[in-house]
């Protein structure tokens, strides 16, 4: 079973991280092209590590 709150403060902090990086990447005025693919990695592969280290498994009492 998934723990709903696990989820949203996991995918919370992933936002933030992506939202800083869009932020860095506009600072250094990147390319069109990074701004469509770092966001969506650092979401996808952040989510991916969680859910591999069993962040969003609720605790088996």
């Amino acid at each position: 079973m998934v723990s709903k709150i696990r989820v949203l403060l996991g995918m919370l902090v992933l936002l933030a991280l992506a939202l800083g990086a869009v932020a860095l990447l506009a600072a250094m005025k990147a390319g069109a092209t990074w701004f469509t693919i770092v966001p969506l990695g650092i979401l996808v592969i952040g989510a991916s590590v969680l859910q591999s280290l069993g962040w969003f498994n609720k605790k088996s009492r």
